[in-house]
């Protein structure tokens, strides 16, 4: 079989961290060529060191380089009261074996995707500050880069503001960029991220496996039921469930038949109080050409079949 090569930036993260490990978990299909970090759940720092630590605690053996501090033109907002101080709310790994990359991201970003025979997919799960900044240096890049899966934005609502996804309200402008930059999109918004869920019962599945890294990743999973702040605005079962917003955009990859989407024109609000707003235009009155393919449905029983089915994956490797 041939291995879908991909670039993961990201900022771990909660949620990123269950995205890692869904992708590391299947090395058989994906091609992780390099992992670069970005500010957004918190800081630079915070997200590489996480990185490096979680993925040197399931033995993966892949470059990590320091992205972007700030996004573009924005002060950078986190989400410590979401993830924790440190990102992985009350879950500790060992110090990581993993080395902070001496290529900064954006020129890792760079050579790898010019040193590769395929075209390269980025995987961002983060505010698109690096990616932006690696297409506004180097548009050279473009016709090398298959897509960009991205988790954000939002066709109706959002969770940062009533209009704003997190990772859009972050850095709007760099949404701008790359969502005009002619590179082919998958936006995993809200819109399919909200149905990706799991029940407290299927979280307890995941514990049941019963090896320390499936404690781990029950408690970092579960540890957001007691911070999210979810309303019955956004669902009715907003209080009984864990949304794994950052898997989609891996999950994607890897199973696309388990999703529904559609081709639309999106553009993002950069000021005001609806700065970050993703402006989907799924009814197609703009006559615009569409840009991006937005997510709205996902087969959720078999998305978290597979997700737990990655734990086990790892599970068995650390034993």
């Amino acid at each position: 079989m041939t291995k879908l090569p991909i670039i993961i930036d990201t900022d771990p993260g909660i949620d990123d961290a269950m995205m890692l490990t869904l992708a590391f978990a299947n090395h058989e299909v994906l091609d992780v060529r390099l992992v670069t970090t970005c500010s957004g759940n918190i800081s630079q720092d915070k997200t590489n060191y996480n990185a490096r630590a979680l993925l040197s605690y399931i033995g993966a053996d892949v470059e990590i380089s320091r992205g972007l501090e700030q996004p573009i033109f924005r002060e950078l907002e986190v989400a410590e009261d979401i993830h924790g101080e440190s990102g992985f709310g009350n879950v500790q790994f060992p110090a990581p074996i993993l080395p902070v990359s001496k290529r900064p991201a954006i020129t890792a970003m760079l050579e790898t995707i010019m040193a590769s025979d395929e075209k390269i997919t980025i995987v961002a799960t983060g505010p698109l500050t690096n990616v932006a900044a690696l297409l506004l240096a180097h548009p050279e890049v473009k016709p090398k880069i298959e897509r960009i899966s991205w988790m954000g934005g939002a066709a109706v609502g959002g969770n940062m503001s009533p209009t704003a996804e997190f990772n859009a309200y972050v850095d709007p402008h760099a949404v701008e960029i790359v969502f005009r930059s002619g590179v082919p999109i998958v936006m995993s918004g809200l819109d399919v991220t909200h149905k990706a869920f799991v029940t407290i019962d299927e979280a307890k599945s995941i514990l049941n496996i019963g090896t320390e890294f499936a404690e781990k990743a029950y408690h970092l999973v579960t540890y957001y039921l007691d911070v999210i702040k979810r309303t019955a605005f956004h669902e009715e079962n907003y209080d009984q469930v864990l949304h794994f917003h950052d898997v989609c955009a891996v999950m994607y990859l890897l199973k696309p038949e388990f999703f529904k989407g559609q081709d639309c024109y999106v553009e993002v609000a950069l000021e005001g109080i609806t700065a970050g707003a993703t402006v989907v235009d799924y009814t197609k009155r703009s006559g615009k050409v569409p840009n991006v393919h937005v997510l709205h449905t996902v087969n959720r029983e078999e998305f978290v079949a597979e997700f737990v089915k990655a734990v086990e994956v790892i599970s068995d490797r650390l034993k």
